[in-house]
């Protein structure tokens, strides 16, 4: 075992030194990879920053119900603790009428109209959150039906269309970064595979000679692959920097965008674990490529 390693490690530095015999042309290779993989990478970036700033889908899908004007406070606050105590929902926030007309007296400008009035016409609110669990439109469309059953409920207000198109946006981007994933993945492989092809080509003595000797397939192809291996990791790490490039260029006017609206909002780079991800796949997809490719063209070089 201790040998195995050693001629293994051994094959890991020289196929790092016969690289570095070519740097130009094995740079640009790795460029080209990087830049295919920052492409999905930085579409997650933007999916994971948009879903920060328009918040959770829990977020937008509150129901809003009104209660009868008869309802005194305290018959409120006894609706939405038996409210909260359903399984399917995570948040109840009641808001009195007093709160409702104090808010809308301060941001309407009706206020010398409101003077006028007898009585306080806004009735008590609750915001209901249903719990993250299942936020389909069927099951919310079920909880504000059972919501508008409450013999205290005059109105219940839930917009399901937009949930559902909520739900549709996320999906076509959920689908549309995992297919230029996998275009951009193929790519990669393919860059890798031709890029393995001309090194073979380019050693076809020598390896006809290891052959000869009686070196196997799998001692012949072991270089290449770890040159695949060297290629993916030199790609993804060509992406991390294009992604962090990416953002801090973007954060400044990002920030000031939200600034606008009264968000202190930061754009954030990737995750450890979106990292870790994007480094295993670059190597994966090298060592894959150069597989393919050294398997392949291996077969057709023999000694004559």
């Amino acid at each position: 075992m201790g040998a195995w390693l050693t001629r293994h490690l051994q094959t890991l530095v020289g196929s790092l030194g016969r690289l570095s015999q070519q740097p130009v042309s094995n740079l640009l290779t790795i460029l080209v990879i990087g830049i295919a993989l920052a492409l999905p990478a930085c579409l997650q970036v933007l999916v994971a920053n948009a879903r920060s700033v328009t918040g959770d889908l829990s977020n937008a899908v509150d129901i809003s119900v009104y209660l009868k004007r008869t309802v005194s406070e305290q018959q409120a606050r006894e609706v939405a603790d038996r409210i909260r105590q359903r399984r399917d929902i995570a948040k109840v926030d009641l808001v009195t009428s007093a709160a409702a007309l104090k808010e809308f007296r301060e941001f309407s400008g009706f206020g010398a109209a409101l003077d006028a009035l007898a009585d306080n016409p806004l009735p008590h609110t609750l915001v209901v959150r249903p719990g993250a669990g299942d936020l389909t439109p069927a099951h919310l469309e079920s909880v504000g039906a059972d919501l508008r059953a409450l013999p205290e409920v005059e109105l219940v207000q839930l917009d399901t269309a937009w949930v559902q198109r909520l739900e549709a946006i996320l999906e076509a981007v959920r689908r549309g970064i995992l297919v230029a994933a996998v275009l951009l993945a193929i790519g990669v492989m393919v860059i890798v595979g031709n890029t393995i092809r001309l090194d073979i080509q380019n050693r076809r003595d020598e390896i006809e000679v290891t052959k000869l000797v009686g070196g196997s397939d799998a001692f012949v192809r072991r270089p290449f692959l770890y040159s695949g291996v060297w290629y993916g990791l030199g790609g993804s790490l060509v992406a991390l920097v294009i992604v962090a490039v990416t953002v801090l260029v973007l954060s400044g006017p990002v920030q000031r965008i939200t600034g606008l609206y009264g968000s202190d909002f930061q754009l954030t780079g990737l995750g450890v674990d979106t990292t870790l991800w994007l480094i295993g796949a670059g190597v994966a997809l090298g060592w894959v490529g150069s597989f393919v490719a050294a398997s392949r063209h291996l077969r057709a070089i023999e000694p004559k």
